[in-house]
């Protein structure tokens, strides 16, 4: 299971590269599309690859700052919403939650996809579930910190706790901001989910901004977001490879990927991260936008696999506490309603990562690249599971 669970592990950070490389250009369209788009994928892929073999000892502390930025931009942007919607803007548009009724904005709050009527809007509702299950990822990258920690007993559970609450906080308050300062329906909007033509690299923030005719914050905006989108990235190649690396040293991949420079990075694990990087190239011959839900689509059948077996391997280990007689309340931290909590969250991941891609079977809606994106890694994972057991006959 570890095996499976860490190459899985190891594909879900590696896609989120090119996902990230197509991202940053989406993002640069909202100024032009006259820079070649071979052009901007080489030099994002160079500054990764320069970051990370030549200039990792800068990488924590740029990661430091850009974070800080980060988390600026979602702060300023809840601010931002709030005072425009009261009227603070220069039209004095109070337009406070109009996109959510039904009066203004046809089919809101609850709008309809694919079919009409209440099944429409189930639909609807499973899209955006479905689109949700890429934002799970987050506290489990906690866990890898956990091996060079300081007092890890003690510091972690605080850790588990804050990163939870600060995630949860900033994605239900900033799914909340999106939806009162856009409409579902908006053309802009629905250009750049489908189109990805000049501009629709945009934000909805910005699109936001460039309806009330605020001037100079679009582009201070969509500034951010562009480093925010290039420091993701980065922190992905970093990742991924670590990963690699691990399993290099626990003999689970081959053996000349567990080498390092003078400078500790492993530059074969780095170049391997890379190569699958190229993977940015698929938007040379396809609408950006359709490439960036291929790869949002295998990323979060990944991630739900992750969690998936996080759930399993936390059901089993509560077992084996049970059966030993030893109490939960011996552990640094313990979590409420266990194993129940266990059971939900293994329930729910899996049945997700099979609803993810469901709509490639529906009449006329066929389509082999995003059914192999939503599907394959579900494919894959017992395949790795069983290769693994049968080659070293693991109990």
């Amino acid at each position: 299971l570890g095996f499976c669970a860490g190459y899985n592990f190891f594909v879900l950070q590696a896609s989120l590269v090119p996902f990230e490389v197509t991202a940053f250009n989406l993002v640069l369209q909202f100024w032009t599309d006259k820079i070649p788009l071979v052009a901007v994928i080489f030099f994002v892929l160079i500054c990764y690859a320069a970051l990370n073999l030549f200039a990792v000892r800068w990488y924590g502390e740029s990661e430091f700052w850009l974070a800080i930025g980060k988390v600026t931009l979602a702060l300023c942007m809840m601010a931002f919403t709030f005072v425009t919607m009261v009227g603070g803007n220069p039209l004095h548009d109070k337009y406070g939650f109009r996109n959510w009724d039904s009066s203004k904005v046809s089919g809101a709050p609850f709008a309809e996809y694919i079919k009409t009527g209440s099944l429409g809007r189930f639909l609807g509702f499973l899209a955006c579930l479905i689109q949700a299950s890429f934002t799970i990822a987050g506290p489990d990258y906690v866990a890898m910190a956990a091996g060079e920690s300081e007092y890890p007993r003690r510091n972690m559970p605080s850790a588990f706790k804050s990163v939870f609450y600060r995630l949860t906080t900033f994605f239900v308050l900033g799914s909340l901001c999106i939806g009162i300062i856009v409409p579902y329906n908006d053309p802009d909007l629905l250009r750049a989910l489908s189109d990805a033509r000049p501009g629709a690299g945009s934000s909805p923030y910005v699109i936001a901004m460039e309806h009330l005719h605020i001037r100079v914050l679009p582009h201070i905006v969509n500034a951010l977001v562009l480093t925010a989108v290039f420091s993701a990235g980065n922190s992905y190649v970093y990742c991924a490879s670590r990963t690699l690396l691990g399993l290099a040293l626990e003999g689970k991949a081959p053996r000349f990927l567990a080498r390092c420079n003078s400078n500790g990075v492993p530059i074969y694990c780095v170049g391997v991260t890379l190569a699958i990087s190229l993977l940015s190239f698929l938007q040379v011959s396809n609408n950006s936008a359709v490439v960036l839900q291929w790869f949002v689509n295998l990323v979060t059948a990944s991630q739900l696999l992750n969690y998936a077996i996080i759930s399993f391997t936390y059901i089993r280990f509560h077992k084996a506490l049970k059966i030993q007689g030893i109490s939960r309340d011996t552990l640094p931290f313990k979590s409420a309603w266990q194993p129940f909590c266990g059971y939900y969250a293994l329930v729910g991941t899996l049945t997700m990562a099979f609803v993810g891609g469901y709509t490639v079977f529906l009449p006329g809606r066929w389509d082999v690249p995003s059914f192999l994106f939503s599907y394959a890694m579900i494919g894959i994972c017992p395949v790795l599971f069983v290769f693994w057991k049968v080659l070293h006959k693991t109990q």
